[in-house]
């Protein structure tokens, strides 16, 4: 697979410098960011689909065995922020509690969910503590990470019942009441793949009646919302582009709907939902990017329509028409019922079109939405805000997240 160039408004020189000189791609790069002090971990990654290949263990164990090995952080407290390690109904949670403030002694809550192409990452990592740390902080918050399950262990959709379960549990009064938080001000969020967990968390309460109105609001970090169409104007400008190539977000999708890898080339084009797949007809107008995208990003790409597919893939993974793994296909009906969302996108990011579709869906159905895009920013981005990957653009997402939250929750 050839990387492409960085692009020149990427405002981070260690990221031109790393990716140009050294050709580093993919989760690779981002175990490279994770310690410089760690190079270790870039050669010991490459190492985890040997492991695989001599039937020691499936790769995505290995490789996330290495990055939470060495991001892991231990649930230490500051004078700031209580943290602690827990059990929400059987599924694993770090909770993250702002202390209290005189003038306002209920707090909000989140119910937060990391990204990490459903397979990698944990609520445990570093990155991800300071993030929610950060949050508890700022927002006087109560901030509950989930630590769900992951691919290769479960499939889609047992991601999903973690949430459900850990949502609904703290949910419950008397536990919102132990933590001191508000239950009009709650909110659900998440990046990348956890916004799409997110954004299927939001439309499943906004069909429970018993859970419909418990939440406020949802944000959604450059999160991955469907799978039926690998080359939208973002998949192909991107499609070569280091953290996430399009091949690797193809293959992660495999492995969450536990389907087959020589499947991916086939996707790739978008054989799976040729004119001649008939489950597929009905949503492709829910993806047409050449009515939900404005000019200035549709530009001079075109749709990429398989007159003849290969029915099998749809047949043997009819997960990919399920809006509960693609968000952005639910009906209307049940976009109209969501709270308020936020959605951050980057422009150097083959999720950036899923997102702003989901925009446009969710304001066709009515739904106060806010899209904030970032020109200079890159998938993965907002996590890294310490040294030694303390990119500017990082904090600058970070903070116009937090920021949307702390004014609406």
């Amino acid at each position: 697979m050839t990387i492409a160039p960085i692009p020149q408004d990427c405002c981070e020189p260690q990221i031109r410098y790393c990716m140009e000189t050294h050709h580093i791609s993919g989760c690779y790069y981002y175990l490279y960011l994770c310690r410089y002090e760690h190079f270790l971990i870039f050669c010991l990654a490459f190492q985890s689909h040997l492991i695989q290949y001599v039937g020691l263990s499936h790769h995505l164990i290995a490789l996330n065995f290495i990055i939470v090995s060495f991001g892991r952080k231990s649930a230490w407290s500051s004078p700031n922020v209580q943290i602690t390690d827990t059990e929400f109904d059987g599924v694993e949670v770090r909770v993250f509690e702002g202390f209290p403030k005189a003038k306002e002694p209920l707090k909000s809550g989140v119910i937060y969910i990391h990204g990490g192409g459903w397979a990698l990452a944990s609520a445990r990592i570093s990155y991800y503590d300071e993030l929610c740390s950060t949050m508890a902080e700022e927002l006087n918050a109560v901030i509950v990470s989930v630590e769900y399950r992951l691919v290769p262990r479960v499939h889609f959709p047992e991601q999903l019942y973690d949430l459900e379960r850990a949502a609904k549990y703290f949910l419950q009064p008397q536990v919102l009441e132990r933590y001191s938080v508000d239950p009009a001000r709650i909110a659900i969020s998440g990046d990348s793949a956890g916004g799409n967990l997110a954004a299927a968390l939001g439309q499943q309460f906004s069909k429970d009646d018993t859970f419909r109105n418990k939440i406020k609001l949802q944000a959604l970090v450059y999160p991955v919302l469907q799978a039926l169409d690998f080359n939208t104007p973002s998949y192909q400008q991107n499609v070569n582009s280091p953290i996430l190539p399009r091949l690797v977000m193809v293959r992660y999708w495999i492995d969450y709907l536990r389907g087959n890898q020589d499947f991916v080339q086939a996707m790739v084009v978008n054989n799976h939902t040729a004119l001649d797949v008939e489950q597929a007809t009905a949503l492709r107008a829910r993806l047409n990017w050449l009515s939900l995208l404005p000019v200035s990003i549709t530009k001079d790409y075109k749709p990429v329509v398989q007159t003849v597919g290969n029915a099998q893939i749809v047949q043997e993974l009819p997960q990919l028409l399920d809006a509960r793994s693609a968000p952005l296909i639910a009906d209307q009906e049940v976009l109209q019922n969501l709270p308020k969302t936020y959605i951050l996108t980057c422009e150097h990011d083959v999720l950036r079109d899923d997102g702003i579709m989901y925009v446009k869906r969710l304001e066709n159905a009515g739904v106060d939405v806010t899209h904030d895009h970032f020109e200079d920013a890159f998938h993965g981005c907002m996590i890294f805000t310490s040294w030694p990957t303390n990119f500017s653009v990082g904090v600058r997402t970070r903070d116009s997240y937090i920021k949307w939250l702390k004014q609406n929750l």
